[in-house]
């Protein structure tokens, strides 16, 4: 866990990724850990940050060419680069005066696995009300 409490998913060196969300139930760890990577993506502005650093041409961005694109402080453009750093989601490296930053694909690649349902598998049926239906015997079998 970094010093700010927000890890960086797989850091404990396992190459396996996380259970699939969409496939097994999350233990309390694995949810609280996601949660905090979650977090780090659940605002705008860093949304924003990493589509922009992830798109570049290159792979990498200078942070001079982010703050301008948005009607922030450079300390609270900093403040987000940080966060989003924070839960490895994206690397940076000083070069003089500038900071340039570019994306962690390992780290976004298992937030999609995650998420990704197996291909050929169908969602489990629910009613309108998202619970399972119930199940029943075919028409015409015997009770």
């Amino acid at each position: 866990m970094s010093k700010q409490g927000l890890p960086v998913l797989g850091q404990d060196g396992s190459e396996d990724c996380c259970p699939r969300l969409l496939t097994t139930p999350l233990d309390e760890a694995r949810a609280v850990e996601l949660a905090r990577v979650f977090k780090a993506l659940g605002d705008p502005v860093r949304l924003r940050l990493l589509s922009m650093i992830a798109s570049r041409a290159g792979g990498e961005v200078c942070v001079c060419d982010l703050t301008p694109a948005f009607d922030l402080s450079q300390p609270t453009i900093s403040h987000h680069l940080k966060l989003l750093k924070q839960a490895g989601l994206i690397d940076s490296e000083r070069r003089g005066t500038w900071v340039y930053y570019r994306l962690l694909p390992h780290t976004t690649d298992r937030l999609a696995a995650i998420l990704t349902r197996p291909a050929g598998e169908p969602l489990p049926a629910t009613t309108s009300a998202g619970e399972p239906l119930p199940v029943t015997a075919p028409a015409g079998a015997a009770s």
